[in-house]
């Protein structure tokens, strides 16, 4: 049978000699890929270390080898470059795949569900973790509730089906307690039939991996109802972690950057203000920037933009979270009482796709996560009044939404950012400050945070100002 071959296949591709919750899960996949059930779904839970990336890509690349059809989603640009990387499949971002901007120019910033024109494919979304379903009132995309519109999507087409594979130990999405793509009961609300694994033993050398063996002591914890006050991680025989003091930061930043390049180094923090902080010191002390912005600089987008992606292919618009590197910089000027820029970029999470921009410098500063309410209020009326001699206010609006510095790119430094915008990324230096803590921050909250944050890396993680007497 189909379903038995497809599981072999995986297995040989997959390399290693599964454990026994490995083995359970491939064997429900393979059914569950096969399976004639018009409304099957899947949800393969697994914590770091556990293997389920490696049997999920291994899934993927047979059912390749098999000429069967398979779309590979995630969240962020970032999580979905690293699965493609896994999978050795093309992935995009959920947003980019479900959505499609209206055609009238009355709605350009507005997106409705796309149809979905792959009939008999498995849908596979990795860091399911991060998928929200909070509405959104007036939000952009479709309902506001992105899983609502996922479920939608896939099983509007015949012969479809969804995994949503994650880490339910990991931060759940803003303003959410759980993570709802991960529960079962939660997809059984849309009459879906779904099966469900959870792979729980760990198979990577925790004797190896510092950051391995402290994460699942913290998953622990969190399984326990234990997360509360201050964990001691441990540090010795571990070659892969390590408390660094202040006074070494500079100097290991700029090893690691001249070692491993600044797009596998990142800072992680708790908050907006401090990454501002490490970003203004690394450019002025590490990367010897003096102008405000320069070639070569990294800079993370802080709020969805759709004007830029207008008539193009290859992106649908540039999302809050993506990363863009400064190819050229042109003439910079202020108007409107904010600080703007014309440069070229490319985007590293959108096949380095290039365009020319007009930046908004102002955010690169502040310490909210984009510009403040107040502040957007202020540019949209002071650019309003550019176009006060129009008759009517349809004409106005269509002349704001074209507006280049209406429209500017909301951007940050990339070198440093909280640990929501790392989520779904993986980089091989992670420097993390947890910043100042309070006992009443030392919640399973917080036992999220940093387990999230641990589990970034692929090769070290930095302590930094890790407090004394919690490590052995």
């Amino acid at each position: 049978m189909i379903n038995s071959y497809l599981e072999r296949l995986a297995r040989q591709i997959f390399g290693f000699l599964p454990t026994n919750g490995q083995e359970n899960a491939l064997h429900r996949l393979a059914q569950f890929v096969t399976s004639a059930d018009s409304r099957a779904a899947f949800v393969l839970r697994g914590y770091a270390g556990t293997g389920k990336t490696s049997l999920v890509a291994a899934l993927v690349q047979a059912i390749d080898s098999l000429e069967m059809k398979a779309v590979l989603l995630a969240p962020t640009g970032r999580a979905a470059k690293v699965f493609a990387g896994y999978a050795h499949h093309a992935a995009y971002t959920i947003h980019r795949r479900i959505y499609r901007q209206r055609t009238f120019a009355a709605d350009m910033g507005t997106f409705d569900a796309a149809p979905n024109q792959a009939p008999g494919t498995l849908f596979v979304v990795d860091e399911a973790s991060m998928i929200a379903n909070e509405g959104l009132s007036g939000g952009p995309f479709g309902t506001g509730r992105l899983l609502d519109d996922l479920v939608e999507y896939v099983y509007s087409a015949d012969d479809c089906r969804l995994l949503l594979v994650g880490d339910t130990a990991q931060l759940p999405p803003v303003g959410e307690e759980l993570s709802p793509a991960l529960s079962a009961d939660a997809l059984r609300c849309y009459g879906l039939t779904v099966e469900e694994a959870e792979l729980t033993e760990v198979v990577r050398q925790t004797h190896e991996s510092g950051v391995l063996w402290n994460a699942t002591q913290l998953r622990l914890a969190l399984t326990a109802d234990a997360a509360y006050g201050m964990p001691t991680l441990r540090l010795s025989s571990f070659a892969d972690i390590r408390v660094l003091p202040g006074d070494e930061l500079v100097d290991t930043l700029a090893d690691c950057y001249a070692r491993d390049g600044v797009d596998e180094t990142i800072v992680i923090t708790r908050s907006n203000r401090r990454a501002g902080q490490y970003n203004q010191g690394i450019r002025a002390r590490i990367l010897w920037r003096e102008e405000e912005v320069e070639s070569g600089e990294r800079l993370m987008v802080v709020k969805n933009n759709y004007h830029y992606a207008t008539g193009r292919t290859d992106m649908a618009f540039i999302a809050n979270g993506e990363t863009a590197v400064v190819r050229r910089v042109r003439r910079q000027r202020e108007l409107y009482g904010f600080h703007f820029a014309d440069a070229t970029l490319t985007l590293p999470d959108c096949d380095d796709a290039e365009l020319d921009v007009t930046l908004l410098l102002d955010t690169l500063h502040n310490d909210s996560p984009a510009l403040s309410r107040d502040d957007n209020n202020r540019l949209f009326e002071n650019i309003l009044e550019d176009y006060a001699h129009l008759p009517t206010k349809r004409e106005r609006m269509e002349r704001m939404r074209a507006d280049p510095y209406y429209n500017a790119l909301q951007v940050k430094y990339a070198y440093a950012v909280t640990c929501h915008k790392a989520q779904g990324g993986q980089w091989r230096n992670v420097f993390l400050d947890q910043g100042y803590l309070t006992d009443d921050m030392l919640t399973p909250d917080y036992y999220r945070w940093l387990y999230t944050a641990l589990t970034r890396t692929t090769g070290t993680l930095y302590l930094l100002g890790w407090p004394e007497g919690r490590t052995e």
